[in-house]
């Protein structure tokens, strides 16, 4: 059963709050109140959704004990009453932040249809304001992770390019997150409120790939049974995030850049010249630089798409964030599986850190949902943890050569940690999704005390 709104009537006179109590019962759940004192200790109380004040009250007034409950979170919808109504009160309640104003005797009906659009209008602001975070959340900087400094250079760099209008090459190995770095790009743009479209173009051929980006018209070519619009015509207005450009065939590069530099394209079979207005976002896991050299890449176009590069380091080259990996997709999959997991032991997050991940962040996300689903108890343990890695001893870069004990893999994580967090427990603790008390106890098993320091890991 829906909850009914809360509507806090406060009015020093008591039959204009008995005669609203009345007339609102029904329809709402209403709270009474006939100073500015006592209505603050209802807002402390319980959140109300509607604050109907008069305006006239011994000691403060409706509008002061409006910008008090106007500073509250969440706010509630302040309409203002009085006896003594004139356009300049009505004027400066609306400034100060009133939904509205009326004059007493209240007209019933008026106070039902404006607090019907005041309760409509205030779910659909936060029906957006929730989908903006969703949004965020999903797209924003927020889904990507990462403490290390390679990946704060990352941030620094999206922050900066973000708000421009200038085309940006994401660079990295498979599986990295270049996309999730396009879609930042594009939220923290002019062009949030436009579409972002995707286009992955190594695993289309070039005729298909051609027809993608600009369109056909019907007849162009054999199953071209109607019209279709191209990802430049869908992306107008936004960003066009084409992934691993070096797969791009030379024909379709020569037009890729006249879009870039006239804005112009037509589409396939057709003669009209269509106009758009769309970033670029290009990715690769290839050298671009290198494939120029070797004429397999128009040195034109590569100066085009890397007016601003981004790289993103491979997931072996930033140790440190794996931890945070690891609870982040944990608490993501657990959820999204309706599990409840507490964690993981240090065993078996040494085991995921000493791992080399070639398959980057995408591996180490995909080996997390394995042992969500397959979880054998509330906390995830060596025995969760596949068994392909769970046989594979190799070490990774600053780890002694040979082979690697899962003893010697935990004891090199908790010593890099605590290094990467200046010695400071507490926060390395939180790092590895350990207890402080349980860090202390495997220091102690270093032969580290409270007050030693890690050796140069």
């Amino acid at each position: 059963m829906k909850k009914r709104p809360v509507i806090l009537v406060v009015d020093d006179e008591k039959n204009t709050r008995d005669g609203l109590a009345r007339a609102l019962d029904r329809r709402y759940e209403v709270r009474l109140a006939e100073s500015t004192a006592r209505a603050l200790q209802v807002l402390d109380e319980q959140p109300v959704d509607v604050l109907l004040s008069d305006v006239r009250m011994p000691g403060q007034d409706g509008l002061a004990l409006m910008q008090r409950a106007l500073a509250r979170t969440p706010a509630p919808v302040c309409i203002l009453l009085t006896a003594y109504g004139s356009i300049e009160t009505a004027v400066d309640a609306m400034k100060r932040g009133a939904y509205d104003f009326l004059t007493k005797p209240v007209s019933l009906d008026r106070l039902d249809l404006l607090l019907q659009r005041a309760l409509r209008e205030r779910d659909v602001e936060s029906e957006n304001r929730r989908l903006r975070e969703q949004l965020d959340a999903r797209f924003g900087l927020e889904r990507i992770v990462g403490r290390s400094a390679a990946m704060q250079e990352v941030f620094d760099t999206v922050r900066q390019v973000g708000p421009s209008r200038a085309t940006v090459l994401v660079t990295g190995e498979s599986g990295t997150g270049k996309e999730l770095v396009a879609r930042a790009i594009h939220q923290l743009s002019p062009r949030i409120h436009g579409p972002f479209i995707p286009l992955h173009c190594a695993a289309l051929s070039p005729t298909l790939l051609e027809s993608e980006l600009f369109g056909h018209e019907k007849g162009a070519f054999t199953g071209a049974v109607e019209r279709r619009r191209g990802r430049f015509e869908l992306a107008d207005g936004g960003s066009l995030f084409l992934d691993e450009v070096g797969e791009i065939p030379a024909g379709i590069q020569v037009k890729i850049l006249r879009v870039l530099e006239e804005r112009k394209f037509e589409r396939v079979g057709g003669q009209e010249t269509i106009e758009v207005d769309v970033r670029l976002i290009a990715a690769t896991s290839r050298d671009l630089k290198k494939m120029v050299d070797e004429g397999a890449f128009r040195e034109d176009l590569f100066y085009r798409l890397n007016v601003v590069s981004v790289h993103l380091p491979p997931l072996r080259a930033r140790p440190e964030d794996i931890p945070l990996l690891v609870q982040h997709f944990l608490k993501e999959l657990a959820e999204e599986n309706g599990k409840t997991l507490e964690g993981l032991t240090p065993e078996a997050m040494g085991l995921l850190t000493a791992h080399p991940w070639p398959g980057n962040v995408r591996e180490l996300r995909n080996v997390i949902e394995s042992m969500v689903v397959l979880a054998r108890g509330g906390t995830l343990t060596v025995r969760d943890v596949p068994v392909a890695l769970r046989e594979e001893s190799r070490p990774r870069g600053g780890l002694p050569a040979g082979p690697l004990s899962l003893d010697e893999a935990e004891k090199q994580l908790i010593l890099r940690t605590l290094k990467a967090c200046d010695d400071n427990r507490t926060r390395a603790a939180a790092q590895l999704g350990i207890s402080r008390r349980t860090l202390h106890r495997k220091l102690k098993e270093y032969g580290l005390g409270p007050d030693a320091h890690p050796p140069e890991a």
